[in-house]
């Protein structure tokens, strides 16, 4: 079993323009797919759709991870999201993740916390999978 990381799925997902969203996403999340991002749950289409909003705003970025956990199915990481948009702005936001991962080492569930670093208020969402 390949395990897919988060650094994996957030490069593919976010900055890697020579795959389809659909394609990065196949490749890093389960069909049924689910996330709770600072107490909001998404399912996948609604994180596929949150994607292809953050995909028009962002040019380029780099996911920092600090710390990885992988225990079984279970998944657990400390992340720094450093992005510039399009319009030359940096946003920069450390996200706690805890996982499952489904047999074939896709993410199945995620639960995130997101803290703010650099950035407005309106970038809350743009460092995290939501």
């Amino acid at each position: 079993m390949t395990r897919t990381g988060i650094e994996a799925a957030l490069n593919d997902l976010l900055f890697n323009h020579d795959i389809t969203l659909a394609e990065a996403a196949d490749r890093h999340f389960t069909p049924d797919y689910r996330q709770r991002t600072d107490g909001q749950w998404a399912d996948r289409i609604e994180f596929l759709d949150h994607i292809a909003h953050l995909r028009t705003l962002v040019a380029d970025g780099e996911v920092e991870v600090h710390d990885e956990l992988y225990d079984g199915d279970k998944y657990a990481d400390r992340h720094t999201c450093h992005i510039t948009k399009k319009d030359g702005s940096t946003v920069t936001m450390e996200v706690y993740v805890f996982a499952d991962l489904a047999p074939d080492g896709r993410f199945d569930r995620i639960e995130e916390t997101t803290l703010m670093l650099k950035g407005s208020d309106a970038d809350r969402n743009i460092g995290s999978a939501r």
